[in-house]
């Protein structure tokens, strides 16, 4: 019995606290934020007098090789006009970056320090795996990424047929 109880107690002392988050890597590339973020939608709505716009319906957000959809997404422009500050998308939003996706309820993507805040019944599929959590912040430097907030992770341990 002793021989059975050791896996089952390294792979739970192995597995990350709830209360304390986890870090994991996210997608298979570094992704440069330095590229041009490609924005499609259904609509489009353009105030000039606070310098954002509000893309709806069908949202599709691309740079590079990493995309995120969602039903609507607010764009803050730069005050000296010189560019995206940050995006802000909500309603089913989908990150996916090479083989790893991520949903949630919200995503808010900055872009001077190339970081991605989700929001609200995260979870991250990356292969058989999955983890869910209350936030996850994805540094796209580095392609690395945070959760927190009630961590819990699936674990494929072999091949179940």
């Amino acid at each position: 019995m002793k021989h059975l109880l050791l896996p089952v107690f390294l792979l739970l002392s192995a597995m990350p606290v709830a209360a304390q988050g986890t870090n994991v890597a996210f997608g298979s590339i570094r992704q440069d934020t330095g590229l041009p973020v490609e924005v499609t939608a259904d609509n489009l709505s353009v105030d000039q007098g606070d310098g954002s716009a509000v893309f709806t319906g069908n949202v599709l957000i691309g740079q590079g090789e990493m995309r995120l959809s969602a039903a609507r997404v607010l764009v803050v422009y730069r005050a000296e006009a010189e560019g995206i500050a940050r995006l802000e998308a909500t309603g089913g939003v989908t990150l996916v970056s090479g083989k790893d996706a991520a949903e949630s309820e919200r995503a808010d993507y900055d872009i001077d320090t190339g970081t991605i805040v989700m929001s609200g019944n995260v979870l991250l599929t990356q292969g058989r795996n999955a983890l869910s959590s209350d936030t996850m912040s994805v540094k796209l430097s580095d392609g690395t990424a945070q959760m927190s907030g009630r961590v819990k992770t699936i674990l494929q341990t072999g091949s179940n047929n």
